[in-house]
């Protein structure tokens, strides 16, 4: 007897903050060594928790920053190691905190929304910064 997949749920926010550069915001994207790619802060939720909850707490986990969630971004599936899954997302803005290095990211940058776009290795996470500006009002 076969018995479906549970599917994963996880959770993750578009981090950015003010800048003083021409787009007036940087994103913030974090490099995990695992997988070797650069992607927007995001891990499996707890069970029984909130997706809004576990977002803010995967972004103070994964870049050691307080922040303000936002507007809700669309929702990401997609097949992770044969089992589907699905990210929910949230704008949020870093109001504080400083960034340690760790075993699961190991680099925090801070770019412009362009080469935010340019720096992610999945296509799926890329749209997410169309939909920040858009929910900023700045697309």
């Amino acid at each position: 007897m076969t018995f479906p997949q549970k599917r994963i749920r996880a959770a993750g926010c578009v981090l950015w903050r003010r800048a003083s550069s021409e787009d007036g915001l940087e994103i913030g994207l974090v490099h995990r060594p695992k997988y070797d790619d650069w992607s927007h802060p995001k891990g499996k939720l707890k069970r029984g928790e909130d997706a809004l909850a576990g977002a803010v707490r995967e972004v103070a986990e994964e870049t050691g920053m307080d922040c303000r969630p936002g507007a809700p971004l669309p929702t990401a599936a997609y097949l992770a190691n044969g089992r589907p899954k699905q990210v929910r997302y949230w704008a949020a803005e870093a109001v504080g905190g400083a960034f340690t290095p760790n075993a699961e990211v190991d680099r925090l940058e801070w770019l412009s929304p362009a080469d935010a776009r340019d720096r992610l290795t999945h296509e799926r996470d890329r749209s997410l910064v169309g939909a920040l500006l858009a929910a900023l009002h700045l697309a």
